[in-house]
């Protein structure tokens, strides 16, 4: 029996084409869905993050008696915005430290209106354990820790 174009391209022949072409689309498109979502998670969190980052550092920037008293208050309130929203406890850590020789120790700092006594308040806040987040499924998109940081000048005049 002699094979012609004809019978090869006939629908019996063809059965199984299908199937095989949308597995390789479906995983295609699957990879690259997991990937948006993986992704617009992260961004999202990390946008959170430094907007309580900032809002801590702006905090700091209002009338407090003291240097300790900025760094509890810039704390608080990036605390208080990020709330719950992360899977574990981030650490938030605010300093108040001079700019010339970043000397962050708090016996020595002299923060003052002088220009070589600027003073800057730094909000960080490193959050871990973002693997917990999404299904068990590769996770090469999405980092285990983010770190977000804000800093802004303090105004010498009201220290």
């Amino acid at each position: 029996m002699k094979t012609t174009s004809s019978t090869l391209t006939s629908p019996c022949h063809q059965r199984g084409v299908y199937a095989i072409e949308f597995a390789f689309v479906f995983l295609i498109f699957f990879t690259v869905l997991y990937a948006i979502i993986c992704l617009g998670i992260v961004f999202t969190l990390r946008f959170v993050m430094q907007n309580a980052a900032e809002d801590g550092a702006r905090a700091a920037l209002r009338y407090q008696t003291d240097i300790p008293g900025r760094e509890l208050k810039a704390k608080a309130v990036a605390e208080l915005q990020i709330g719950d929203l992360l899977p574990s406890k981030p650490t938030v850590v605010a300093t108040v430290c001079r700019i010339e020789g970043n000397d962050c120790d708090p016996a020595k700092r002299a923060c003052g209106a002088a220009w070589e006594q600027r003073c800057q308040v730094t909000v960080r806040i490193t959050a871990n354990g973002f693997a917990q987040l999404l299904p068990p499924l590769p996770s090469f998109a999405v980092p285990d820790v983010l770190v977000v940081q804000a800093s802004m000048l303090l105004d010498g005049r009201a220290l």
